[in-house]
Formats: C-alpha cells, sequence, structure tokens
C-alpha cells in the first residue's frame, strides 16, 4: 500500500499541482557535436545503490556519451522533502517508488519520465568478528549476546520501514527495540555493523553484496513476504538542466547493461 506524507509536499508542491499539469516541454535528446564538454546530470540516489551505480558511471564513460553523472547519495525521504524545497537535481532514484511517484502528483515532474528499476531486498548481516550467527535470520536478533542492531532509520528510509516490517513480522520487535541503533540511511547502518558498533544489522543485500562487505561478514536473506515489497524508482525532475541528458543516463540504468549491474547487486527486475 503507497505511504502518503502529510503536508511534505509544502508551499512548492501545492504551486505545482495548481499551476502545472506536468514539466515544460523541452528538446527530449541530447544533442552534442564531437569534442563538447559532457553534460553533467546531477542525481540524488538512495544510497543502496552507490555499489551499483559506480559501474553504472564507468558503463557511460565507456560508452563515449556526452553524458556524465554527479551522483549524491542518501535517504530517499530525506531527498525527497529536499526536491520538493528546490534542491538542484535532474534525476532522482528512489529506493520506493512512491517518493517519485508523489513529485508527479506535485507536478514537480512528469509521468512519462517515472520509472521502475528494481526491487530491493533486506538481510541479516554480521561482521566475522561478531559473535552473532546472522544466517539463522532474524532470530539471531534475540541472542543476549546482541546490544546493538544497525538499521536505516524508518522515520525517512524506506529499507529501515521494511526492516521494521519484518522484524514485527517475525515477532521480535517488541524484545529489540531498544537495541535499536538508526543509520541516517541505509548505507550508514550497514556501516555501524560493518565497524563493530553494532553486533548485527539489517541491511540492505545490495550493500552485503559490495566489494567492501561480501567478504568481511556473512548474512542470510529476509524472506520476502515478510515486508511490504521494496519497488525502486526514480524519475527526471522539472527542474532539470537538460532533460535529455538525464534522460540518456536514465536509459542505461534501465538498459540491459544497466539491468545487469543491478542484477549483480541483487535487484531483480520490478516487472518479475
Amino acid at each position: 500500500m503507497r505511504r502518503r506524507r502529510p503536508g511534505a509536499l509544502g508551499v512548492l508542491g501545492v504551486l505545482g499541482v495548481l499551476f502545472s499539469g506536468g514539466c515544460a516541454a523541452d528538446a527530449g535528446g541530447v544533442s552534442r557535436t564531437e569534442g563538447d564538454t559532457p553534460t553533467t546530470v546531477r542525481v540524488a540516489a538512495a544510497s543502496d545503490l552507490q555499489f551499483a551505480m559506480a559501474e553504472i558511471e564507468e558503463t557511460l564513460v565507456g560508452s563515449g556519451a556526452a553524458v556524465r553523472v554527479e551522483v549524491t547519495y542518501g535517504s530517499s525521504g530525506t531527498f525527497y522533502q529536499q526536491l520538493v524545497n528546490g534542491a538542484p537535481f535532474d534525476l532522482y532514484l528512489s529506493a520506493d517508488l512512491s517518493y517519485p511517484q508523489d513529485l508527479v502528483d506535485a507536478g514537480l515532474a512528469d509521468a512519462d519520465d517515472l520509472f521502475e528499476y528494481g526491487v530491493g531486498r533486506l538481510v541479516v548481516w554480521a561482521p566475522t568478528s561478531s559473535p552473532v550467527d546472522p544466517t539463522i535470520g532474524l532470530a539471531a536478533l534475540m541472542s543476549d549476546e546482541v546490544r546493538h542492531i544497525a538499521i536505516a532509520n524508518p522515520e525517512h528510509a524506506p529499507y529501515g520501514r521494511a526492516a521494521v516490517a519484518a522484524m514485527e513480522s517475525a515477532g521480535v520487535l517488541d524484545a529489540v527495540a531498544t537495541k535499536l541503533v538508526l543509520g541516517e540511511n541505509i548505507s550508514q547502518a550497514a556501516e555501524f555493523v560493518q565497524s563493530g558498533s553494532a553486533e548485527v544489522g539489517v541491511i540492505a543485500l545490495s550493500l552485503a553484496l559490495s566489494p567492501q562487505m561480501t567478504d568481511a561478514g556473512s548474512w542470510v536473506e529476509v524472506p520476502l513476504d515478510t515486508y511490504p515489497l521494496l519497488r525502486q524508482g526514480g524519475v527526471v525532475l522539472c527542474s532539470a538542466q537538460d532533460p535529455g541528458a538525464a534522460r540518456a543516463v536514465r536509459d542505461v540504468i534501465v538498459g540491459d547493461e544497466g539491468r545487469a549491474i543491478l542484477a549483480r547487486y541483487g535487484f531483480t527486475p520490478s516487472d518479475g
């Protein structure tokens, strides 16, 4: 079910709804001649994408496209609030498709520019130095040796909300609530557990599969049916400096090469 955020649109969002049926007309494509300086596309991306996006950036560079990306990673909900208030980004990649949809509803992006890029997954992860065995799943959180459990802040991070839902579904939330350590986003939650500040964490599979973490600990996937499906998606903003360039980046992300990269980091296709 889609979660609404009452009052979150603010003045800018209300104005978008009242006065705009969508973005103004634009060129719709990237028009460049050889030797031109590449267009920079400013991307606000969910932090679970950082390793996949690094490879997608390399794909863009290798393609010879006259486009480069400047990516800022963080919490999807925090980015949403910033975008509503005019933050200067061209492309938004969210861990919760409802945030980009809300921007469309507010008139800050066109429905035609809304897209899904995959489904995110949760895992229970612990470093090799931890006394906890994460491979037994969420039951590991109940161990007497667990004093801190790292998750993303459910107030604005989709993975945090999913972690809370999974723990509630497993019947362990009430018992472990006082042990939760909240990261600003899922990447910071992963850093907490990787550094040993938490004995175990409920984090994104895409981070557990990263080069930094894949050999540093062990994990097991949280069953998909224990939390709301993390349908992830994005949108090109009406305020994009060059909408055509932003769409070119989007096309790489949802194209064959981009989807192959996303799959390596555990993102399953959003269409099944």
